[in-house]
Formats: C-alpha cells, structure tokens, sequence
C-alpha cells in the first residue's frame, strides 16, 4: 500500500482517473499530504514552485562575487544560458486570471508546463507566453494535458527557431546534488524570472498536494531544499550542467497539524515528462463525458519503489490509493492498497493508460478487472456507472 507520511492529515481525494473526488472515502493508506496553492497570482489559488528571492540575473557576464556549484560553474552563468528557454505563462478564463512558467522543449515552440497552470483554460479562455527578457507576450494553445501526472503541452502560435531546453537523466540523482529553479515567481513582472538554488533533498516521494478544491496524487517525485513561491510551477529545476533533471510542481506550506513547513518543494524527475511527451502530442489523457464509463476508484502508477517497500508482485498495474462511497468499485471485491494489472481484457501499465481505457468504456458496461490482493491475484466483474463530473 502507498505510504503514510503524515498519518493525522485531513481526508484530499483526487480523481487521478478524471474521476469524482470523495471527500468521505473511506480512509486508505495515502501519500503525504501536503497544503499548497494552485496556480494562480490574481486569484486566491495560486501556482506552486519556485525560488528563492534571487531575482532575474540583470548582468550575463560573471561578477566577482559570482556563487559557484560544485563543479566550478558560477550560477550567473547557468542562469544567463537557460533563461532564453524559460517562458512567463498568463491564463485567463471565466473572469480570472493565473500565472506560472513553461519550459521552450522545441524549437518551433512547443512548450512543456503544470496541467494545474493551464487547466482553467482546458474548457475555454487564453493562454499566452512571454520570452524571458521579452515585452511582448504570444498567443498559445494547449497541444494535450494528463491531469493525473500534473503535466501539460502548449504550442507559442507562429514560434521558429527557438531555443530549447536539455533534460538530464533524472534517473542518475542523488541526494545531496546541487540543484538550480528558474521560474516566475508571485509573479512579479512577466519575462523577469526569479532564480533559487540548493540541493536534492529526498528522492522518490509521494505527496498529494492541493487547496480545499482540488488535489493530487504524483508518485517518484523530487524533493529539493530550493524556497518555493507561487507562480514558478511549470519551470526547470536544473542541475550543474544547466540540464533539466525536473519540473518544478509543488510546495509544502503546511504539515497536518498546522505547522509550517521550510523549504520543502517538489519537482516531477525529467525521465517521466520525457516518456509523457508522445501522449500530450497526442492530445493527453482523455477527458470524461457523459458517455464515459466510470468506476470510482482514485489510482496512481505502480513505480519501483512502491514494489520494493510493500512487496508488491505484480510489475506493472495502478495502485488503488481510495474508492468513492456509493460508485460500482465500492460494490465490488476492489479495496485501498490493490493493484490492478488488467482492464476487460487489456494489461494496465499507467494511471494516465487506466484513465483512457476507463473512459472509453459506456455506463453499463461489465467488465472484468484482473488485481492483486495481499498475496494473490484474483478476478472481479463491474458494471460502470455515470461520470459525475461530465
């Protein structure tokens, strides 16, 4: 079962599946939860990660008093490189308005980001860019988003010849590597990000973070010391090579029981946008409708660790993190802590594959779903009911 970090957290289901969220599920073994704020500046929610009060380095050139990394490199160096391939990201819809930060991944200009910074503009509303050091902002429209990884892909409308980031092998962390977040931060002035440093602090984290309206479950992610601030979510956490080992995602600001946390932020690792980049040009994870089958069930991707720390047999699947009350999984033999390996006949392997085979499916639908139990594998039949939230 996934871990409990903070076991007096208060109840945050979300449906990772683009399934309703409950807030009286029963309660499962469930990651950190941990308070943060979505995107967001002109708003009350706002967007997460980001830096300390560094501010946008003004000279490109080395001064005397330059911070080094470990390897000999001055930050104002790395810093002056990889701004060009950072981008101020405004989103308005339904009357609001909310800011975070985008990394330039090709050079026609697709730019990868948070879903959580984009998401008011999913159903309608303008997305534009800015260029670091530019005054002009450019129109954007969204390529695909997978809610349930917090991942999106934009396109900068009529973009050529655009610098681009390099991701590292995330894979290859650890503990204790220097690190270096870019991004806009409060959002203070648009194309004048606000650059932090510091280390990996943790690695392989689980953590839901989210407000009172919204939440998320996001497995193997990067732990940094760098100072968090809303409007950076979306930006690189770089290491000394100026590459980009992750995607700066989330902040603690408080524990359970109220207390306040210090400079604990969370990134998603380079090696899991990198294997999600085909599906957002595919147009991402599939989005319910009132046709949609729905189960009722909150899951996350089965990784390594959550194998290697419970026992977990299977090697692919979705681990069951909750089961709303009142939906066909909460009438079926599925509990916290399983873990389904295959859906009517097709072999799970992500959350984000679930999603899509979930949805495809009618209300009515039986299907048969193959999971792990405690120590055996064993067989269920379910009829889907209705999405709620189409």
């Amino acid at each position: 079962m996934p871990p409990t970090v903070e076991p007096d957290a208060p109840e945050a289901y979300f449906p990772l599946m683009g399934e309703q969220p409950h807030r009286n599920a029963p309660e499962s073994p469930s990651p950190a939860k941990l308070a943060w704020k979505r995107t967001g500046i002109a708003v009350i929610s706002a967007a997460i990660i980001g830096g300390l009060l560094g501010g946008w380095v003004s000279s490109r050139g080395q001064s005397p008093g330059s911070a080094l990394l470990p390897n000999g490199t001055p930050i104002p160096t790395l810093v002056a490189a990889v701004l060009p391939t950072v981008v101020s990201i405004d989103v308005k819809a339904g009357g609001g308005e909310d800011q975070g930060t985008g990394m330039i991944i090709s050079s026609d200009g697709y730019v990868i980001t948070n879903n959580h910074v984009i998401s008011a503009a999913a159903a309608g509303g303008s997305i534009r860019v800015t260029r670091s050091g530019s005054k002009h902002s450019q129109a954007a429209t969204l390529i695909g988003a997978i809610p349930g990884d917090d991942v999106a892909l934009l396109h900068i409308t009529g973009a050529k010849n655009l610098p681009v980031v390099h991701f590292a092998d995330s894979n290859k962390l650890v503990v204790g590597d220097a690190v270096v977040a870019i991004g806009n931060a409060l959002a203070l002035q648009a194309a004048t990000p606000t650059v932090t440093s510091g280390i990996i602090s943790a690695l392989g984290r689980t953590v839901t973070a989210g407000n009172a309206s919204f939440s998320e479950t996001l497995t193997n992610i990067i732990q940094t010391d760098a100072a968090i601030n809303p409007g950076n979510s979306g930006g690189p956490l770089l290491d000394s090579n100026g590459d980009v080992v992750g995607m700066n995602t989330a902040v603690a600001a408080t524990s359970s029981d109220g207390v306040s946390a210090q400079n604990i932020g969370f990134a998603i690792p380079a090696a899991q946008i990198k294997s999600l980049l085909p599906k957002l040009r595919g147009g991402g994870t599939s989005l319910p409708t009132k046709h949609s089958g729905f189960l009722g069930v909150e899951v996350t991707s089965l990784t390594k660790q959550l194998r290697t720390t419970y026992h977990i047999v299977p090697v692919v699947g979705v681990v069951i993190l909750a089961i709303g009350p009142g939906t066909p999984a909460a009438s079926s033999p599925l509990a916290p802590g399983d873990v389904i390996t295959n859906f009517d006949g097709t072999k799970v392997t992500t959350a984000s594959q679930f999603t899509d085979l979930v949805h495809a499916k009618k209300p009515g639908d039986k299907v048969s779903i193959t999971y792990w139990s405690s120590t055996k594998h064993a067989v269920t039949t379910v009829i889907l009911g209705h999405n709620p939230n189409a």
